[in-house]
């Protein structure tokens, strides 16, 4: 008659074994207990805190100093039902059209400009275009422009982003046009 457990279920003890084990000696580590280490009468490993029995073969099993550290410090969290505000994106101002380096057609020189301001213009802000350095027209809220009768040549254009004071806030990359005209001679 054989009384030996299948495997599986000699595994299963030995884990909980020693799962029970871990935590009596992390429980108890203060406490400086000893553990004992033995093997029953169906070949399955056991630990205890008990002495083996008059007459059976244990051995004493030398625990090592356990790794401990002070619990990390709470991160402050902010009152219920108030999260901290997100900061604000930096004000950006970018030309949509016409493209860099686009050519003007032959013409009377006439091309529009639209640009974009990102997050949206606040109170006061304006958009100011400036072609080749100089402004063209007042600063206005929109962020389109009709040019009419530029002169023939290259032209960098750039749109500010200006607060009601007139401060510059954000300014655009620069965008080069080429206007084709006919020239009398």
């Amino acid at each position: 008659m054989n009384t030996r457990q299948p495997p599986e279920v000699t595994m299963g003890k030995l884990v909980a074994v020693l799962g029970l084990v871990i935590a009596c000696v992390v429980s108890g580590s203060a406490l400086a207990q000893k553990i004992y280490r033995t093997v029953d009468e169906h070949g399955n490993v056991v630990f205890s805190d008990q002495p083996p029995a008059p007459g059976q073969e244990g051995e004493e099993v030398e625990l090592g100093d356990l790794n401990t550290a002070p619990p990390p410090e709470p991160l402050p969290r902010p009152a219920p039902g108030r999260q901290a505000p997100e900061p604000a994106p930096a004000p950006t101002v970018t030309i949509t059209s016409p493209p860099d380096e686009t050519t003007i057609a032959m013409g009377p020189g006439n091309f529009s400009v639209s640009g974009r301001a990102e997050p949206p213009l606040g109170p006061g802000e304006r958009l100011q275009l400036l072609m080749d350095g100089e402004a063209v027209g007042a600063p206005q809220a929109g962020a389109s422009w009709g040019l009419q009768g530029v002169l023939r040549g290259p032209h960098d254009l750039v749109i500010r982003r200006v607060s009601s004071s007139g401060e510059t806030i954000a300014e655009s990359d620069p965008v080069r046009v080429y206007v084709l005209r006919p020239s009398v001679r």
